[in-house]
């Protein structure tokens, strides 16, 4: 990339950027509204939906098709079930409006609006606003990692026996037998929110985390967030990046993140 053309892409960045954060800023106060108080339905998939998903997807998507009408434009909660999305603008952005749907449905407040920016498919920048912490997590490979716009330092890893390392259930059997050492070993966390749990990787709060049932939505902000603070992000089966194609109903993308020694043993018990 020449000169002439990085100062273009950058430009596009962080104007992107700037307004990514500034749409994310803006729904926190309906989702602090809704939370607790909006009423749900369940989905196909045995996952809760609520008003306010799709609420926070049309208004963050509305304000950002004002200033990058060319982008494309994914949502779990907005895009129809029987159609296929083909990505072709140089970026795209993926939303999941409430990751963490049923803790926000039932008042537990671990639970996120996760929005990634995408450049030819691979995301640059992610935005996660933890509700518990009322914080917005940002950053990508570029960029760093901030909290709150603050430049974030991951001095809060816990070591030795008081390391902790996410996980999601259910877990089929099978898996729970070969991941058995983990637990003995490492303080055990489930959330509820797959982006929380890799996004708390990227902040130091845990040392890794491994999630064999997790969509493409659900990790593509903490997926920038991870490559800020210079960890590893490996997916199990087929990456899903760089993304072609957008469908609510696509297959999910188990990975693990984390260290290089959380990596090491996870492999070991997974082979």
């Amino acid at each position: 990339m020449n000169r002439q053309v990085h100062g273009q892409f950058e430009t596009e960045l962080r104007h992107r950027i700037n307004a990514g954060r500034a749409a994310v800023q803006a729904q926190t106060a309906l989702f602090a509204r809704q939370f607790g108080q909006v009423t749900s339905e369940w989905k196909a998939d045995d996952t809760r939906v609520t008003f306010a998903d799709f609420a926070i997807s049309e208004n963050i998507f509305a304000v950002l098709r004002r200033y990058f009408a060319d982008d494309d434009y994914c949502s779990e909660e907005a895009n129809p079930l029987d159609e296929v999305q083909s990505l072709n603008a140089k970026f795209a952005w993926v939303i999941d409006p409430i990751d963490g749907t049923n803790n926000y449905a039932l008042g537990f407040p671990i639970c996120a609006i996760s929005l990634a920016l995408l450049y030819n498919g691979v995301p640059v920048h992610g935005f996660v606003y933890d509700y518990s912490s009322h914080s917005l997590l940002e950053g990508g490979l570029w960029f760093g990692l901030h909290c709150n716009q603050q430049p974030l330092q991951r001095d809060r890893l816990a070591t030795n026996a008081q390391s902790m390392i996410g996980l999601h259930f259910p877990m089929a059997p099978d898996l729970v037998d070969q991941l058995k050492p983990l637990f003995a070993k490492y303080r055990v966390r489930c959330l509820g929110s797959g982006t929380l749990n890799a996004a708390y990787v990227a902040t130091g709060y845990l040392i890794g985390v491994v999630d064999f049932h997790i969509n493409v939505w659900d990790i593509a902000a903490a997926y920038a967030l991870c490559a800020a603070a210079g960890l590893r992000f490996e997916f199990l089966a087929k990456s899903p990046f760089p993304l072609k194609h957008f469908h609510p109903q696509m297959e999910c993308c188990p990975y693990w993140a984390g260290t290089e020694s959380f990596g090491k043993e996870l492999q070991a018990l997974l082979s």
